[in-house]
């Protein structure tokens, strides 16, 4: 098993800046950790989850929804077995509750996502 748990969400005002973290642990993730894909995805109230940004083990390889494109970073410490998103410019339409998960299979599609944390809200005002 995958045990994924997010932090850093909040309120910021449009055009501020926050940094989430997703810290993974569990005998599944330490064993295969350089096996897997870690993304963010983000789900806004009545929409569906959607994609934003996602990394392999190495950090060489990293993958941006055209939305969060120039204004996201995505890093990992794979020391800490963390991911971190690095959120800049931020706008009313980011806001939605942030969700990161890991894959052996995808660095975009939702369904191939296996482990899931449990979401960290993220509120941009106007």
């Amino acid at each position: 098993q995958v045990h994924l748990v997010e932090s850093g969400g909040g309120l910021v005002q449009a055009g501020g800046s926050l940094r989430l973290s997703c810290a993974a642990s569990g005998h599944t993730f330490s064993s295969d950790a350089s096996r897997y894909v870690m993304g963010w995805f983000r789900q806004a109230p009545g929409k569906g989850r959607e994609f934003a940004a996602a990394i392999n083990w190495s950090g060489s390889s990293t993958v941006y929804a055209d939305s969060v494109k120039g204004r996201f970073t995505i890093s990992r410490d794979n020391a800490k077995n963390t991911m971190y998103l690095q959120m800049d410019s931020l706008k009313p339409e980011d806001t939605a509750v942030y969700y990161c998960a890991v894959s052996l299979d995808s660095y975009t599609n939702v369904r191939e996502y296996d482990f899931w944390g449990q979401g960290t809200q993220v509120t941009v005002s106007s």
